[in-house]
C-alpha cells in the first residue's frame, strides 16, 4: 500500500495529464489495469463523477464513483494531449507509430516502470487499486461498498484483498465503545 507521500511523489513523476489520469483511476476509484485501457467515452459519465466499468473481471459490469480530482485531470489530456484517433478507447498512444492507437498493458506497464524509476516509489497498477480500495475501508466505507467499488463477486474476495494498517482495528473498536458508552439514566444515579 502506498503512503500519501508515495502517492504524491508518483503522481508528480508522472509526465503527462493522460498518465496522472489513468494512475488516478487506480488510486482513486480502484480500478483494474485492465479495466482503466477498456474505458470508452462512452462510459465516462462526468456529470455523475462515475464511470461504466464495462469490461470488469469474469465479464461483470458495474458503475462506479470516482474522485472529481481524476475528472479534472481527464478534462486536461482530453483537451490538450489526446490526439486524433478512430478508436472509442479513451486513453491512447501519444507518440510515435502507434499514435492514436488504443494503449495496451505493455505500455501502461512501462509508464509505471518510468514514473517508478524517477520518484523512487516501486508500484504495481495492482498496489494503486489496493491502496484506494484500503483507504476507502479505512476511512470507514462498508464492506459490501468497498466490494462493490472492487467489483468482487464474493465478500470473502474483499476481505482477503484489504490488509488494513494496523490502526484501523483499534479506531474502530474505540468508536465501538465510545457508542457503547452512551450514559443512561440507570448509570448516572451510581
Amino acid at each position: 500500500m502506498l503512503s500519501p507521500a508515495d502517492a504524491d511523489g508518483l503522481l508528480a513523476a508522472l509526465r503527462t495529464d493522460r498518465d496522472r489520469a489513468m494512475v488516478q483511476a487506480m488510486l482513486l476509484g480502484g480500478l483494474r489495469r485492465c479495466e482503466v485501457l477498456a474505458l470508452t467515452f462512452d462510459d465516462i459519465r462526468v456529470g455523475e463523477k462515475r464511470l461504466f466499468i464495462r469490461e470488469g473481471k469474469g465479464g461483470h459490469q458495474r458503475l462506479v464513483p470516482v474522485s472529481g480530482k481524476f475528472f479534472t485531470t481527464l478534462d486536461r489530456y482530453l483537451a490538450r494531449e489526446r490526439p486524433e484517433a478512430t478508436t472509442r478507447r479513451v486513453f491512447v498512444v501519444l507518440k510515435g507509430a502507434g499514435r492514436g492507437q488504443p494503449l495496451t498493458a505493455a505500455g501502461l506497464d512501462e509508464i509505471m516502470r518510468g514514473a517508478a524509476g524517477r520518484s523512487g516509489v516501486k508500484v504495481t497498477c495492482h498496489q494503486l487499486r489496493h491502496t484506494c480500495l484500503t483507504r476507502l475501508r479505512e476511512a470507514g466505507m462498508a464492506l459490501e461498498a468497498v466490494q462493490a467499488q472492487a467489483g468482487h463477486r464474493s465478500i470473502e474476495s474483499t476481505r482477503i484483498y484489504l490488509h488494513l494498517a494496523n490502526g484501523w482495528l483499534e479506531n474502530e473498536y474505540r468508536r465501538a465503545m465510545a457508542a457503547l458508552d452512551i450514559p443512561t439514566a440507570a448509570t448516572e444515579t451510581l
